[in-house]
């Protein structure tokens, strides 16, 4: 299943593979509330992001570029309005010179093509299969009985599983129940822990989700993300674009039997 990261297992540990994806998770996040993006596409082009390098190396697409690409795509599929690439563009260079000037000392080099382009391969790796069904429907449902505060703090929960790979590992609803669990615990809720004592659902499979989610946390607790991020991208294979400016070398994989 992990594909991608072995092939980047030379340059990178699996803690620096974990820490990237914490990073662009945060790049993402910050470039889908600057364009005023709802939650949901933020989230489905995390989904994405995640999606694509898991089957494929870092090296195959710079995921400087794959990042905008991501949101340009999710916001078309989640029929939010497709963001105009140019301004999507500009954001992208915006930040990189502001909130993620610590990352990258270069200007933003890409261009509306190179973002279509992307998209291409991104698409093309995805067999077109777009629709990402995400924890917070579920969520705000289990939620209604359980009070406001139970279900903000597993609101931000969720988020935060963004982070890792519980959401392509587990069903949304198991990961709700699971953030609706640790808010539960969190603000002491004993209605909460009678209502999840009366479910049909095992413990034991909200349980083992939590303790992902919690591994997530010890990880990014001790992630001093401007000190150690710019070392980790200068030992992440990076590829080339070609004197034409496409991108040079991209050989993504598909998995076998969705061709």
């Amino acid at each position: 299943m992990l594909e991608g990261h072995e092939r980047d297992s030379k340059s990178l540990s699996v803690d620096d593979v974990k820490k990237l994806h914490i990073f662009f998770a945060n790049f993402i996040q910050a470039l889908g509330e600057t364009n005023k993006l709802r939650q949901q596409v933020i989230a489905t082009a995390t989904v994405y992001f995640k999606r694509f390098y898991i089957l494929n190396s870092f090296k195959s697409i710079d995921p400087f570029l794959m990042a905008p690409t991501c949101i340009f795509l999710a916001s078309k599929v989640e029929e939010c309005g497709p963001i105009p690439i140019q301004r999507l563009i500009t954001v992208c260079s915006s930040l990189i010179k502001s909130k993620f000037n610590f990352a990258m000392t270069n200007d933003f080099l890409y261009r509306p093509q190179h973002v279509l382009e992307c998209e291409f391969y991104l698409l093309e790796m995805m067999d077109c299969c777009l629709i990402v069904h995400q924890p917070y429907r579920p969520l705000t449902t289990y939620a209604e009985s359980l009070g406001p505060e139970v279900l903000n703090t597993a609101w931000h929960i969720i988020n935060d599983t963004l982070r890792c790979d519980v959401i392509l590992t587990h069903p949304p609803y198991l990961i709700a129940l699971s953030a609706l669990h640790m808010s539960s615990v969190i603000h002491n809720n004993d209605n909460a822990m009678k209502w999840f004592s009366e479910l049909t659902i095992s413990i034991e499979k909200i349980t083992q989700v939590s303790q992902q989610i919690i591994q997530l946390y010890e990880l990014w607790r001790g992630f001093e993300e401007k000190k150690e991020i710019p070392g980790i991208l200068f030992r992440m294979p990076r590829p080339r674009m070609s004197h034409s400016g496409s991108l040079a070398g991209s050989r993504c994989s598909t998995p076998s039997g969705m061709r």
